[in-house]
């Protein structure tokens, strides 16, 4: 759990022991997936929005509908933090502590693979539940971050930082993928890296303002890279970033 302090952790430990004793005979597993595991989640003091990814597996015997497993969560959660901020944003129950946000979320195990689930679908959807592979993400990322110096990770934070800042230009999950699948040749240091991930941000499929945002910041940053970075001045070219994308107080 890379980037999560005590605080954080004795909170997780807690929903776990609670889950553990509450739904006991209904539950196979529960545990941390997301950012958080990968070691890429963001501080809330620069993305307030920032969130624990939770899975709870249910056995689910009496193939249930997501919305009566939803209504499990929402009711464990009401129960064990009457006091705190608490919401569905499907497919998931948001549970809004003073220092942490979990996103719970329902899912089934599939038969086909043992790290394979079953979460709730979107609404706007036709199907009920919808396939995915938690360890793939991460699995991506780990390998990326080993062959690549160990800077991938702090690359990904990186971005979304900036991510958050222009109003989210691209999912969490997809900016990490489309960093996670990049090939860095040549690249040693980290503003190489930075340099190279600015440089091939996808814009395909992008509604136009958003597209505005990614060709806005690309230029930017090239112009950054051109004028100082190439030419030596890489003190200068440092500084540059860190006005276009400056530290939280």
């Amino acid at each position: 759990m890379e980037n999560i302090n005590s605080h954080l952790v004795s909170s997780i430990h807690f929903l776990q022991q609670r889950l553990d004793s509450c739904f006991q005979d209904e539950v196979n597993e529960h545990f941390l997936f997301g950012s958080s595991v990968r070691g890429t989640i963001l501080p809330r003091r620069v993305d307030e929005d920032s969130d624990i990814d939770y899975m709870v597996v249910f056995k689910n015997e009496g193939d249930y509908k997501p919305a009566t497993l939803l209504n499990w969560l929402r009711s464990f959660v009401e129960t064990t933090y009457s006091r705190s901020e608490i919401y569905q944003s499907h497919p998931t129950i948001v549970l809004e502590l003073d220092h942490i946000k979990f996103e719970l979320v329902p899912a089934v195990q599939s038969s086909l693979w043992m790290d394979s689930f079953y979460i709730p679908a979107p609404t706007t959807g036709y199907m009920k539940w919808m396939p995915t592979e938690p360890s793939r993400l991460n699995d991506l990322i780990e390998n990326a971050n080993r062959n690549y110096h160990y800077q991938i990770k702090r690359l990904i934070r990186i971005l979304k930082y900036w991510n958050v800042r222009n109003d989210r230009v691209y999912s969490s999950y997809e900016l990490e993928t489309f960093i996670g699948n990049m090939t860095f040749l040549g690249c040693n240091m980290m503003e190489d890296y930075f340099y190279y991930a600015v440089r091939n941000l996808p814009t395909y499929s992008l509604p136009q303002y958003k597209c505005d945002k990614v060709v806005s910041f690309k230029e930017k940053v090239e112009g950054i890279r051109d004028d100082y970075y190439n030419k030596g001045l890489k003190s200068y070219a440092l500084m540059n970033l860190k006005l276009l994308l400056p530290l939280p107080k």
